[in-house]
């Protein structure tokens, strides 16, 4: 006869929930936002298992269609490009006013910091947020080039795969207005795709 512990029964259950979860996560695979702007389509795979609450808000926002016609209102050259203000940024909606592009975000409740070992290099997604570094909420970045600089400090939760030269072809703001842009490209369609 078996003689079955706490420990054991807690083994075995365990267990059979990550062999019932398995199909389920390879069925999906890791999630990619898929952004199409005017000069392509940018490929960023999400880092769920370093910052798993803000890919779940990116990918939450994405199927809600709250970031397509959402302008990129701060790119500025050999740094980053920065979009995501879906209360304030979609170009094509009533009152509109690029002025206050950058300044809102969702209804959803910001998400706290998921700090991390990445390194903010070209081409890596990171978190915008205020001063509190609790205080992301649907805006984000891409690097252009080496960053650094932000490691540590802004959460880092995709990496563009593919279409950098898109990123790259975004209409830029001056350096003296911090990369505000007068004419700002948008995000003509954002999905999420399982590869």
């Amino acid at each position: 006869m078996i003689k079955l512990t706490r420990r054991t029964f807690a083994a075995l259950t365990l267990g059979t929930t990550l062999l019932a979860a398995a199909p389920a996560l390879a069925q999906e695979g890791t999630p990619h936002l898929l952004l199409t702007l005017e000069d392509g389509v940018v490929d960023i795979e999400l880092l769920p298992a370093i910052a798993p609450r803000h890919v779940e808000r990116i990918v939450t926002l994405t199927e809600q269609g709250a970031y397509d016609g959402v302008v990129f209102h701060r790119v500025i050259d050999g740094f980053m490009a920065q979009t995501g203000d879906v209360a304030n940024g979609k170009a094509d909606s009533p009152g509109y006013n690029l002025s206050m592009a950058g300044t809102g975000g969702s209804d959803l409740p910001d998400v706290e910091a998921e700090f991390n070992s990445e390194s903010f290099v070209r081409g890596v997604v990171g978190a915008a947020r205020s001063q509190n570094p609790n205080s992301f909420n649907s805006q984000f970045f891409i690097t252009t080039a080496d960053a650094s600089f932000l490691d540590g400090q802004y959460t880092v939760f995709g990496k563009v795969v593919s279409g950098m030269e898109a990123v790259d072809a975004l209409e830029k703001g001056p350096q003296e207005l911090n990369g505000a842009v007068a004419n700002p490209d948008r995000i003509v369609k954002a999905e999420i795709a399982y590869q």
